[in-house]
């Protein structure tokens, strides 16, 4: 009400500055409702077909980095991240031969890994779409440094999320060097991380997705797109609370939220903005859990806030295959296994043709079960759970 009516009085929205003003429509309302988390193939399917893709692009970078394409073993062996994804030297060999269609390997001058010719040329379109990204991407940085509370993350936090958001692996100079009007990376006294700090607000990237999506309507009390996986039920009582929570004031995941009690629906509504937001920065609308579980205190976010992924399940999906749990934005898939085209990115594009060339090296299933080169990677979390809406 008291949003609707700044905008009749003002014939503006909120700025991002401002703060909210419906502090007597915050409701304590949550039901107490049992929900089971169903699975969703289609988006289950969506993940799967890229499931080794961040470790191979990591190999395929490093090869593509060095003189004449090509690392030698002992030097790409000694990497940390590959030692930390396959724990020895035999289990990353065995990958590079199980996906022979991006890697070759030979035994001369102590043996060495080098790129076929179908990957050096993707490779190279893929560089090409990096550099033409560049604006892109750069936003994309800002805007999640926008999103905290201190206009800063941990360094370590970026660098989890750096596949996610389509930063190349030397963002750090590629980005972060050549806009220091932009950023700062700065060591607190006491504290053994390196932060990253935004140096420059902009207005016109703290207008989020929902807020786009209106076409400069009223964005007051704005909807989530919501969608259910085929054979949820949801129970009437748990329908009335949402289409109740859908009319609560939405509040711009940019803007100072320090006004809300944590306790009520409107704040709740608030967190759901924000997730929405930072999923929307991610190229293919989606992250592991664990990439955001340390950025409660950063984002302004209450005890146990990863909790919205289930209390939500039509707006976010939870999947838990593979040993992780990734929560994807439903809205970007439209109930598919592909992203819309709306949502579409370059850079999406060639991971995909990336993870074609990948299952192309691939034997026959019955083949593949019987022999499993990379069972190590391959662990997968069974079952279904249920979580209390309350």
């Amino acid at each position: 009400m008291a949003g609707h009516l700044l905008v009749a009085v003002t014939g503006r929205r909120r700025r991002w500055w401002e703060a909210p003003l419906f502090a007597a429509e915050q409701r304590a309302t949550l039901v107490n409702v049992k929900l089971k988390l169903v699975k969703d193939p289609a988006l289950d399917g969506a993940l799967s077909r890229q499931r080794h893709l961040r470790a191979a692009h990591h190999l395929l970078d490093l090869a593509s980095s060095r003189p004449g394409h090509r690392i030698s073993c002992p030097e790409l062996l000694a990497d940390k991240y590959v030692h930390r994804m396959f724990g020895s030297a035999a289990a990353a060999l065995a990958f590079l031969r199980r996906y022979h269609t991006l890697f070759a390997l030979s035994r001369r001058g102590g043996g060495g890994v080098s790129l076929t010719d179908a990957a050096l040329g993707l490779r190279c379109r893929e560089l090409d779409c990096l550099d033409a990204s560049g604006p892109d991407l750069l936003a994309r940085l800002r805007r999640l440094l926008m999103l905290t509370l201190p206009r800063s993350l941990p360094l370590h936090t970026v660098d989890l999320l750096r596949w996610d958001l389509g930063l190349p692996r030397d963002y750090r100079a590629s980005i972060l060097g050549r806009h220091p009007d932009h950023f700062a990376l700065r060591q607190p006294e006491g504290d053994e991380r390196i932060w990253l700090h935004l140096l420059s607000w902009d207005d016109r990237l703290a207008v989020s997705e929902l807020e786009k999506a209106a076409a400069g309507g009223d964005t007051t009390c704005l909807p989530f797109p919501v969608s259910f996986t085929r054979g949820f039920g949801l129970r009437s009582k748990s329908m009335d609370w949402l289409k109740e929570w859908q009319t609560l004031p939405y509040t711009n995941p940019y803007a100072d939220a320090s006004g809300l009690d944590r306790r009520t629906d409107v704040s709740e509504k608030r967190n759901v903005g924000v997730f929405h937001e930072l999923l929307h920065l991610t190229l293919a609308k989606r992250t592991e859990r664990h990439n955001v579980s340390n950025m409660r205190m950063l984002l302004g976010m209450p005890q146990k806030f990863t909790k919205v992924f289930e209390r939500h399940p039509g707006i976010f999906y939870l999947s838990r295959i593979h040993g992780t749990q990734t929560v994807v934005l439903r809205e970007a898939y439209g109930g598919t296994s592909q992203l819309l085209e709306k949502h579409a990115h370059p850079l999406v594009a060639i991971r995909e043709e990336y993870a074609t060339m990948m299952r192309a090296a691939l034997p026959p299933r019955k083949s593949r079960e019987s022999c499993n080169y990379c069972g190590e990677l391959d662990e997968e979390s069974e079952g279904e759970e249920g979580t209390e809406l309350s």
